[in-house]
């Protein structure tokens, strides 16, 4: 007996690994920003030019998605498969009646309907649809309705270490005003600051050369599994069982097509921006009466 399935969205648990993940986060962003508005933008090479207030507002702009990618990658539901109103009858799935829905399947463990492509994270102890993965970073999963978000927070991540490795770089290489009055204010300066100040420019420079590696490598995955129309889970699977039959017989969808599931069907410029640009399309998958038992 099939049982009705509650709607509503439900949150995944938390863990305190990912609290931990966020409160770095948080630090690193903050630490990043303090870094070039105090120490990067006021010396000699961007000092007194127009250069300086325009990076100072370009990088918090870049800063302020990131943070705003990042909230909505953790505080929006991933796809939690909704948990049934009353108990799974377990006798069904041994019954000999007919099936019409071949890909659903019974999770065993939170005794639940689930569509397919959805997968049971053990952080969160909740189905997911289109589960990609549990990233500590957002201490959430990433799924069917966050994954948009997760993909930006890469890219504004990589994008603000580039720009702050640029700062860097430029404010050490561009030449400091050689003038006397320049000069004479260089010679009066504290060197214990100005050594201070390059202790944190060094820190800012690797901590945006680490990151900024480590979001790019996730970024292209996570690219690679949208045009690709197959999540790490799913590769992990088809490499164990050696599926090449299913992946043979798969109807594959236009890449461009693949990408506007995911980021919307408005303009692509929309895809930048962290916020509900345009309707899903179609009305997603109706919880109700489902036939399949396999669990």
């Amino acid at each position: 007996m099939a049982a009705a399935v509650m709607p509503g969205r439900c949150r995944c648990g938390r863990d305190p690994c990912g609290a931990l993940c966020l409160l770095l986060t948080y630090l690193s962003v903050g630490y990043a920003d303090y870094v070039v508005l105090t120490h990067v933008l006021p010396q000699p090479g961007f000092r007194g030019s127009l250069w300086c207030p325009f990076h100072a507002v370009a990088f918090n702009l870049v800063v302020l998605l990131l943070l705003a990618s990042h909230g909505r990658a953790v505080l929006a539901d991933p796809g939690v498969v909704p948990l049934p109103a009353t108990a799974i009858d377990f006798s069904d799935l041994r019954s000999g009646a007919p099936r019409s829905d071949e890909d659903w399947t019974v999770c065993n463990r939170c005794e639940t309907y689930r569509p397919p492509r959805a997968h049971h994270c053990r952080v969160c102890h909740r189905c997911v649809r289109r589960m990609d993965h549990h990233c500590p970073w957002i201490n959430n999963c990433v799924g069917e309705l966050n994954q948009k978000y997760f993909i930006q927070f890469l890219f504004y991540t990589g994008l603000a270490s580039l720009y702050a490795v640029g700062l860097v770089l430029a404010a050490w290489l561009r030449p400091a005003d050689r003038s006397p009055v320049g000069t004479a204010a260089g010679m009066g300066g504290d060197i214990s600051e100005s050594r201070f100040q390059t202790a944190h420019c060094i820190v800012l420079l690797v901590e945006s050369v680490l990151f900024g590696a480590f979001v790019t490598v996730i970024f292209y995955d996570q690219v690679m599994s949208i045009i690709t129309d197959e999540t790490p889970l799913e590769q992990i699977r088809d490499r164990v069982l050696k599926e090449a039959s299913r992946e043979a017989t798969r109807s594959r969808k236009p890449k461009l097509a693949l990408l506007r599931e995911v980021f919307g069907r408005g303009f692509v410029i929309c895809w930048f921006f962290p916020c509900n640009c345009s309707a899903p399309a179609g009305t997603g998958p109706a919880y109700s009466y489902l036939p399949n038992y396999d669990v």
